[in-house]
């Protein structure tokens, strides 16, 4: 039996997406031009939406986004949450892999982890949740930095000092933006030792629909243990459960 959906819902979501980058307001007109609606029932759709805060009118007839989405995003995004929903999936994760896994947030130019599983074997670093990391010697944080906006990843390679914390970290800028963009092109992230000796990461990211990165996945481990092949193996598997996690968080879109 076909799932009955509330039309009414589902057009207020599609006005909302009308409003994004490079279109800062809409009106009447936009929303009968793109979705087919009557001007009649357009207007009523954007009056509904501005009596609940989601929308501001900022001209007669010119809607501009509510803050009533940005606190209900905080909810939804609220780092103990998150890293409760994503906790499952680190687990299964250091099942499968046999190494340490973790999921990260990115918080005024650190890397926070909010969950993160442990194998029952040793292992030489100890990340525990709410653990606030460097984002330029770490793989979850050269991720972030790769998915931050320009401004911000400029002013963090400003006000940042890329101190070495062992032979293998990245201490030039030009040596760490090319980094950055080879990591936004490929999609996943590495760490070599960059912050502590002996200690192989790789990194990748959970995104929303609209590419914007909400979480960062990884596996870590001694050097010793991590070759080329467990790193493959891992970033097949990393990939997945970040495909998972976008599920989880967003849910199945219907098309």
């Amino acid at each position: 039996m076909a799932q009955q959906l509330n039309n009414s819902v589902a057009r207020a979501f599609d006005i909302l997406r009308l409003l994004g980058r490079g279109r800062p307001r809409i009106g009447v007109a936009d929303v009968t031009r793109e979705l087919g609606l009557n001007a009649i029932t357009a207007h009523r759709f954007l009056k509904t939406l501005e009596a609940e805060g989601a929308l501001v009118q900022v001209a007669k007839g010119s809607y501009r986004l509510g803050y009533a989405l940005v606190d209900l995003g905080d909810r939804a995004r609220d780092e103990d949450r998150l890293g409760q929903w994503l906790q499952p999936m680190l687990d299964d994760l250091t099942a499968d892999l046999g190494e340490a896994s973790m999921a990260t947030i990115y918080q005024a130019g650190m890397v926070v982890c909010i969950a993160r599983a442990m194998p029952p074997r040793s292992l030489s670093v100890d990340i525990r949740v709410g653990d606030r990391l460097e984002a330029y010697c770490t793989a979850h944080g050269k991720l972030w930095l790769a998915h931050v906006s320009p401004s911000e990843r400029s002013r963090y390679l400003k006000s940042t000092p890329l101190d070495a914390l062992t032979g293998r970290t990245i201490t030039h800028r030009a040596q760490l933006e090319d980094e950055i963009a080879a990591i936004g092109a490929r999609g996943h992230s590495y760490n070599l030792g960059e912050r502590e000796d002996g200690i192989t990461a790789v990194a990748v990211p959970v995104k929303t629909d609209g590419g914007r990165m909400v979480a960062g996945l990884s596996m870590f481990g001694p050097s010793s243990r991590i070759d080329r092949a467990a790193l493959d193996r891992a970033l097949v598997r990393l990939d997945a459960a970040a495909r998972e996690a976008a599920l989880l968080l967003y849910g199945r879109r219907l098309v």
